[in-house]
């Protein structure tokens, strides 16, 4: 029997359509900090996606879905990111 990791897990429910808040990453995934678990997910070229939500009760949730751009240009623009964020630096590459 194999197990998911919770990234691969919490990938694969993205990949259905669904939207997660951090709480239900937690209970569904056991990931703490949804954020970083997006964040890496970002940089391997997945198009990821905060939503903000507004419920009836007046409060406000933030929630993850996967989005439509094709993991080569979300991973160029993260890749670019990297080396331009704070200034160009040597060795950039638009390509893996």
């Amino acid at each position: 029997m194999t197990t998911k990791t919770s990234s691969a897990r919490l990938l694969a429910f993205l990949k259905k359509g669904g939207d997660i808040t951090a709480t239900q990453a937690q209970t569904k995934f056991g990931i703490a900090n949804l954020s970083a678990a997006v964040s890496n997910l970002r940089r391997n070229g997945y198009s990821i996606y905060l939503n903000r939500k507004t419920l009836a009760s007046g409060n406000t949730i933030s929630a993850y879905r996967m989005g439509t751009p094709t993991r080569e240009v979300v991973a160029a623009g993260h890749r670019w990111l990297s080396a331009f964020g704070n200034g160009p630096k040597a060795g950039f590459s638009l390509t893996a």
